[in-house]
């Protein structure tokens, strides 16, 4: 098993849902993050003052999919999160030991 762990732009992950649930995966969790990488910053203009804004909204989005579902799952998030512009994100890959479902006591690939 596998952790995918990607950063994407907000307004693209109703698109990176989508694509997941065409490759089979339903469980995703979603946070809210700021951050900013080659990106960097902008400077914005507010009641005449500028001021740099420097982390800029993302998503996180992290799921845990089984090795088989690994390359569909990552072709899926670039694809649909993808615009060519600088700051679409970035996919890391992590092992995954085990995994329990909590409710039934499932273990390893049956608990995701």
């Amino acid at each position: 098993m596998k952790k995918i762990e990607a950063i994407i732009k907000p307004f693209k992950l109703d698109e990176v849902k989508e694509a997941l649930q065409e490759v089979g995966l339903q469980g995703i969790t979603v946070l809210e993050a700021r951050g900013f990488g080659r990106q960097k910053g902008h400077t914005e203009l507010y009641r005449g003052a500028e001021y740099v804004v420097d982390f800029l909204p993302k998503v996180k989005i992290e799921l845990i999919v089984p090795d088989s579902l690994l390359p569909a799952a990552v072709d899926a998030i670039r694809n649909a999160a993808q615009t060519g512009r600088i700051g679409d994100g970035k996919i890391f890959v992590l092992p995954v030991e085990d995994a329990i479902r909590i409710r039934t006591g499932e273990i390893g690939e049956d608990a995701i």
